[in-house]
């Protein structure tokens, strides 16, 4: 339980939500390009005629999957308060010749490495533009191999971080990251803004980027819907407490059945998720199956029938 004398932290990324307008595309990306393993197929729950599709490690840990909602959505129009960047964590120089050589191979959109805020970076877009990188992981956060995944063992995915935040005005986003959230800011290199959690290595770290002369981003194909941070769900109520101690409006409580959530927006209107590191993926799934077959919560599998009959096959 949380006491005064152990403060609420933040364990890092759980996971981030992009917005896809070809789901079977989509799935083909992140499973035979990228590696990872679709660990949920499941729907937006509040609104089930889209997919949510949830790709992580071997064994859908927090902190490692990426999701999409698969909306019929124009491509997004880039811009400012909004989730600019998503970095996924490799190991080990050779991870980046692998990875350069196997996106010359599958013709995706890269940059060569190159050194950012210290680390050897590789950015990339997916087919709809989805901002990405591969960043070297320094820590021994853990994850699981899948060993079925198109990606040798030794340069699989880790996870997810850092994620980069493109905002007009830094000091209000700043105050909800330090006072409401417990960051602890790192560094500063330009203009980019280095925010940590209670962990270590890019897994947990904001990157904010204060740019005062883009335009609003609008949502779309290709953009990013929101960012969720991982929380032990024996702390979950105290969260929720804390939010309310310090006025910021907010969701109130939602369980999404494989883990809890709250969210909220930070002030330059960049929507955020709390999320439990619990119950888990395999809660309703066996984990040698997972995302094999469509996975409702049960508050939806009454409308089975109906779901499945709206929804394109991958």
């Amino acid at each position: 339980m949380t006491t005064e004398t152990t403060p609420l932290k933040l364990k890092g990324f759980h996971h981030l939500t992009a917005v896809t307008a070809d789901a079977p595309r989509n799935h083909g990306f992140y499973t035979d390009v990228m590696g990872l393993r679709l660990v949920k197929k499941s729907v937006n729950q509040d609104d089930t005629s889209s997919y949510h599709l949830f790709y992580a490690d071997g064994k859908g840990s927090p902190g490692t999957d990426i999701t999409f909602f698969d909306w019929p959505a124009a491509p997004e129009r880039r811009g400012t308060h909004s989730i600019a960047r998503t970095g996924f964590r490799v190991k080990g120089d050779k991870a980046f010749s692998f990875w350069a050589d196997r996106f010359k191979e599958k013709g995706v959109t890269f940059t060569p490495p190159s050194d950012k805020l210290g680390r050897v970076t590789l950015e990339f877009e997916d087919f709809e533009g989805q901002r990405l990188s591969l960043v070297q992981d320094e820590s021994a956060t853990p994850f699981e191999l899948w060993e079925k995944s198109t990606v040798p063992e030794e340069h699989q995915i880790h996870g997810l971080g850092p994620i980069t935040l493109s905002v007009p005005e830094l000091g209000r986003t700043e105050l909800v990251l330090t006072h409401v959230m417990g960051m602890e800011k790192k560094r500063e290199v330009g203009n980019v803004h280095v925010y940590g959690m209670d962990a270590s290595g890019p897994v947990a770290e904001v990157h904010v980027i204060e740019d005062k002369k883009l335009n609003p981003h609008m949502l779309g194909a290709g953009g990013v819907h929101h960012v969720a941070f991982n929380i032990p769900l024996a702390d979950y109520d105290a969260w929720a407490q804390r939010l309310r101690d310090l006025r910021v409006p907010n969701s109130g409580p939602v369980d999404r059945y494989w883990f809890k959530s709250l969210y909220f927006r930070e002030p330059n209107g960049i929507l955020f998720e709390i999320a439990t590191d619990g119950p888990g993926f395999h809660a309703d799934e066996p984990m040698e199956s997972l995302g094999q077959t469509l996975s409702l919560p049960p508050f939806l599998e009454p409308r089975r029938g109906q779901i499945e009959a709206g929804l394109k096959k991958l």
